[in-house]
């Protein structure tokens, strides 16, 4: 589809939302593509997603209302309320973090609201990108469906669940009763399955800790591991061989290593993969398929070398950890302040 049809086809009936929903019409501040389309994977057959943003009208800003987002599931049209996607864009979330990198032409309606928040899109960069790029890519390698890896490529997929599991364990000191750092120690062995080659061992020593909390910390992990094991079951993974979801999800894992690196390397957020174009296509188009459709060994080298190339980016970066709260805080006024003074 190319760029004068969906704009085009944004002016025609099943897009009217876009005119007569109370949330968006005036208040829309930025209209951008989505999905393939903002990616340059494209195909003929690929869907159209929009993506976007809307301000809050006078009265809920003084009122202190708000509302999420505007869905529509006919055109794939998702619209966020500013104060959400604000939110959004501070964690770093590759789903809006994208809408900030699109090429210029791929906005297809921007406000002066719009463009300032686009003049100040560096604001939200920060070493959050790490972990929220990290999760996105974990859920697309849950969802490669690898029913049945041979066993070659067994020791690979151990270390990716050990690499979630400690994901979520980052997060334990939050949650749950306080431990040593030293006290759960996890890692990979020879395994004494005689099914696996490698396997994931536990030592641990905690005293005096509170069951509750060691049960539901033990229950994440489980969930973690369990998640592994039925990904790729049954009918589901037959069908998305055939739809070739799993190389697109395949693709989908590598452009989110490539943009965490340029977050992280270049300070910069780049959408569109013009660059990798030609090696995300082919990945999408099965060359890193074997001949019972799943992924090679290659293709899971080439996850652990995009894997380094974060870690070490994320050590090397000049990003600060946090976003800078204030500075937003004053862009967030910036914005209000000009809605509630101009709108009658």
């Amino acid at each position: 589809m190319q760029l004068h049809e969906i704009r085009k086809a944004l002016h025609g009936e099943a897009y009217d939302f876009l005119r007569t929903n109370p949330h968006l019409g005036s208040r829309v501040m930025l209209l951008g593509l989505g999905g393939s389309h903002a990616y340059g994977t494209d195909t003929e057959t690929s869907d159209l997603d929009i993506r976007g943003c809307a301000a809050l009208s006078k009265a809920e800003i003084l009122c202190g209302e708000s509302f999420e987002q505007v869905t529509d599931v006919a055109t794939d049209t998702t619209i966020y309320a500013f104060p959400k996607l604000i939110h959004l864009l501070k964690e770093c979330n590759p789903n809006t973090i994208e809408i900030l990198g699109l090429k210029p032409e791929h906005y297809l309606y921007l406000s002066e609201a719009g463009k300032l928040l686009l003049d100040n899109r560096k604001l939200f960069l920060s070493q959050r990108a790490v972990n929220s790029f990290s999760g996105y890519a974990t859920a697309q390698f849950r969802r490669m469906d690898n029913k049945s890896a041979r066993i070659a490529e067994q020791p690979v997929q151990e270390m990716h669940i050990l690499n979630s599991i400690r994901n979520a364990k980052k997060h334990f000191p939050e949650q749950f009763f306080q431990y040593p750092e030293d006290a759960i120690r996890l890692y990979i062995d020879d395994a004494v399955n005689p099914q696996m080659q490698k396997e994931i061992f536990m030592d641990i020593s905690l005293k005096h800790y509170p069951l509750r909390d060691y049960k539901e910390m033990w229950g994440r992990m489980a969930d973690i591991v369990k998640s592994y094991s039925r990904v790729g079951q049954g009918h589901r993974n037959q069908n998305a061989v055939t739809h070739n979801k799993l190389s697109k999800h395949m693709m989908h894992l590598i452009r989110l290593y490539l943009m965490c690196i340029d977050i992280l390397e270049k300070g910069e957020v780049i959408t569109y993969r013009a660059a990798e174009h030609d090696f995300l296509m082919r990945i999408r188009n099965g060359e890193y398929l074997d001949e019972n459709q799943q992924p090679t060994a290659e293709f899971f080298e080439i996850i652990e070398q995009y894997k380094a190339r974060v870690a070490y980016a994320a050590e090397h970066t000049d990003l600060p950890e946090r976003p800078d709260e204030k500075k937003i805080r004053e862009l967030v006024l910036a914005i209000h302040e000009k809605i509630v003074l101009e709108e009658q």
